[in-house]
C-alpha cells in the first residue's frame, strides 16, 4: 500500500492538533487533582488550628458560673444577682459524685484593669486565682517553670504563673524569667512559671495568654474577696456523659442560693461535651464536601479526557485504518488509546499533586509562630498515593469508549473517510 507525502502530512497535523487539545484537557484533571488536594489539606490545618483554640480543655468539662436570674423564685424577683461561694464546692462533691476534679477560678473583678511592671516595661494582664487542681481541667502548657502548687495554695506564697502575651510584655528579651519579681498594682509577685497555653476558643474574663495567675487563696485575701468564687470548673468520671449530669448540678448550685433550679441562665452550667461534639460534626461535614467538590472536579476532568480522545480517535481515523490494513491487531489499537489516556491523566494528575503540595507548604511556612508550625496543611503519603490510583483508574475509565470506537474502525471505511 502506498502512502502519499499528503497523507503524512494530514497526519501529523492531526497530531499536532491533538496535542494542543491534550495539553487543554489535562489541565482539567490537573485541576481536579489540586483542587482534591489542597481542600483536604486545608481542612486538616483548618481543623488543627479551630482545635488549638480549645488545647488543654479536657472534653468531658463543665464550667459554672452566676448571672442574673431569670426566673422568680421562693419570694425572690427576677433579675436578681447573686455569687457562688466555697462551700459549693463541697456541695458539689457530695451531691454529684460522678464528677472527678472541682476547681475554684477567682478572677481580680470581672472587666478591672490591672497593670504589670518589671523595669521600664509594663503590660495590662487579667488576674485570675486558681488551685492546682485547675490544671487537671485547663491543661498549661508551660514553657518555663512550674504551675500553682498545694504549698502556694497553703502559705499564700506571693507567686506568678505569667501567660505569654504578659511575659512577652515584660521580658522584651526573652530568656527564663521564673526566680524574677514583677510588680502588680502595688504588690511584688515573684514569677514561678510562664504558661504558653492558648485556650483562644472559651476566654473567661480575658485570653488565657494576657492572664497573670496567682494562688487563689492569695488572691481572695488581697483583693479581699472572703469565700467568693467567680467559677467552678469540673471534669467527670471517665465514662460519665456531661450532659447527663448537668441538671443535677444546676439545681445543687440553685437550692444553696435560693434559684430556681430550671433557671438555666441564672445558675449558667456550659458544657464543653457539646461544643466538641459540634466541631466533630462541622468536619465530617467538611471533610465530605472536600471529597465531593474535589472528586466531582476530578470526574470532570476525566470526562474531558475521554471527550478528546474521542475527538482524536475520529480524527485520525485514516491513520488507524491504514495500521489495521497493514497488520495491527484491535488488540493494539486498543493499548494504544487507553495508554495514551493513562499517560495523560496520570501526567497531569501527578503534576496536580505536586502543586497542591507546593500550595500546602506555603501555608505551613504561612502558619509558624515562635518558629513552632501551628498547623499541619499537609495530606499524608498514602491519601496522595490514593489520588494517584484514582487518576490512573480514571485514565483507564477515560480511554475505553475511545479505544471501543477505533476498534470498530475497518480499514476500508477508513481508507474511504476524508
Amino acid at each position: 500500500m502506498r502512502i502519499d507525502l499528503d497523507t503524512y502530512r494530514e497526519i501529523l497535523d492531526t497530531l499536532t492538533r491533538n496535542k494542543s487539545r491534550s495539553l487543554l484537557t489535562g489541565f482539567g484533571v490537573f485541576w481536579g487533582v489540586f483542587m482534591l488536594v489542597a481542600l483536604m489539606g486545608g481542612g486538616q490545618g483548618l481543623k488543627e488550628m479551630l482545635e488549638r483554640n480549645f488545647e488543654g480543655f479536657a472534653q468531658n468539662t463543665a464550667m459554672i458560673w452566676a448571672q442574673q436570674t431569670t426566673k422568680p423564685y421562693k419570694g425572690f424577683r427576677k433579675g436578681r444577682w447573686w455569687e457562688m461561694d466555697y462551700k459549693d464546692i463541697e456541695r458539689l462533691r457530695q451531691r454529684v459524685p460522678e464528677l472527678d476534679e472541682i476547681a475554684p477560678v477567682l478572677f481580680g473583678g470581672w472587666g478591672r484593669s490591672h497593670t504589670a511592671y518589671y523595669g521600664d516595661l509594663s503590660s495590662q494582664p487579667r488576674i485570675q486565682g486558681v488551685t492546682p487542681d485547675y490544671a487537671n481541667i485547663v491543661s498549661p502548657k508551660m514553657y518555663y517553670g512550674r504551675y500553682i502548687n498545694d504549698m502556694d495554695l497553703s502559705e499564700r506564697r506571693k507567686v506568678c504563673v505569667l501567660g505569654k502575651k504578659i511575659y512577652k510584655d515584660l521580658f522584651k528579651d526573652g530568656g527564663d524569667p521564673c526566680g524574677k519579681r514583677i510588680r502588680i498594682d502595688s504588690t511584688y509577685y515573684e514569677v514561678v512559671g510562664v504558661d504558653y497555653n492558648a485556650s483562644g476558643g472559651m476566654n473567661f474574663n480575658g485570653r488565657a495568654e494576657e492572664k497573670v495567675t496567682l494562688p487563689l487563696t492569695l488572691v481572695q485575701q488581697t483583693l479581699n474577696r472572703g469565700n467568693q468564687v467567680d467559677l467552678i470548673a469540673v471534669t467527670g468520671r471517665p465514662g460519665v456523659v456531661m450532659s447527663k449530669i448537668a441538671p443535677r448540678i444546676r439545681e445543687t448550685i440553685a437550692r444553696a442560693h435560693y434559684l430556681d433550679p430550671t433557671d438555666e441562665q441564672g445558675a449558667m452550667v456550659f458544657n464543653t461535651e457539646v461544643l466538641f461534639q459540634m466541631l466533630d460534626n462541622l468536619f465530617k461535614g467538611v471533610n465530605f464536601l472536600i471529597w465531593l467538590v474535589g472528586l466531582g472536579t476530578l470526574l470532570a476532568g476525566a470526562i474531558g479526557v475521554s471527550n478528546i480522545m474521542m475527538v482524536t480517535v475520529r480524527e485520525r481515523t485514516t491513520e488507524i485504518g491504514i495500521r489495521r490494513a497493514i497488520g495491527a491487531t484491535p488488540k493494539m489499537i486498543l493499548s494504544q488509546i487507553i495508554s495514551e489516556s493513562i499517560v495523560l491523566t496520570l501526567v497531569a494528575g501527578m503534576s496536580g499533586i505536586l502543586f497542591g503540595v507546593l500550595i500546602l507548604q506555603m501555608l505551613e511556612l504561612a502558619n509558624t509562630e515562635d518558629g513552632i508550625l501551628t498547623a499541619h496543611f499537609q495530606v499524608g503519603f498514602w491519601t496522595a498515593l490514593f489520588a494517584a490510583l484514582m487518576v490512573s483508574a480514571m485514565g483507564v475509565l477515560a480511554g475505553l469508549a475511545p479505544a471501543a470506537r477505533a476498534m470498530s474502525i475497518k480499514p476500508v471505511d477508513a481508507m474511504r473517510d476524508e
